[in-house]
């Protein structure tokens, strides 16, 4: 993802937002001449972490500050630390949406019906599903009630 706007801007390999507002940065590095290359390492979330084979792990983990966290395929196998953002929340929050926004332009562009139809019936299903557990909510909300309505297992 591209952050910011302008001849200032980074980019992170791969970056995450979640509903507690916590953002957590991610840089792959497949070789040690990589890792070590002069390309800006875009550690600008909450929570910061390198991607690494264990291999590549072995080889630089003495070179990895202390806060960044390391992930060894689906592994942690050291903790990041909270930082402060390094950059304004409503720039990541834009860079996240455009980066978004991109991404589905080409889906849509590409002509496929096959994506724009995968999508369609993921919505529909996902309705379906939506409208099946209220029903069975509902379902679970009456077994407890006796014919006035009242809840025969509490108290009122």
């Amino acid at each position: 993802m591209t952050i910011g706007f302008g001849s200032g801007k980074e980019r992170v390999d791969y970056i995450t937002y979640d509903t507690k507002g916590v953002w957590k940065c991610y840089e792959i590095k497949v070789s040690k001449s990589d890792f070590y290359s002069k390309a800006a390492k875009t550690f600008v979330g909450h929570y910061n972490y390198y991607v690494l084979t264990n291999e590549l792990y072995k080889l630089v983990k003495d070179d990895i500050p202390n806060h960044i966290g390391v992930y060894v395929g689906e592994q942690s196998v050291k903790r990041a630390k909270k930082q402060e953002l390094a950059v304004d929340e409503q720039i990541l929050k834009d860079s996240m949406i455009r980066s978004l926004a991109r991404e589905f332009q080409k889906q849509y562009r590409s002509g496929n019906p096959n994506v724009v139809e995968s999508l369609e019936r993921q919505l529909r299903n996902a309705r379906e599903e939506a409208r099946g557990d209220r029903k069975r909510l509902q379902e679970l909300m009456n077994f407890g009630r006796d014919k006035y309505g009242r809840n025969w297992y509490m108290d009122e």
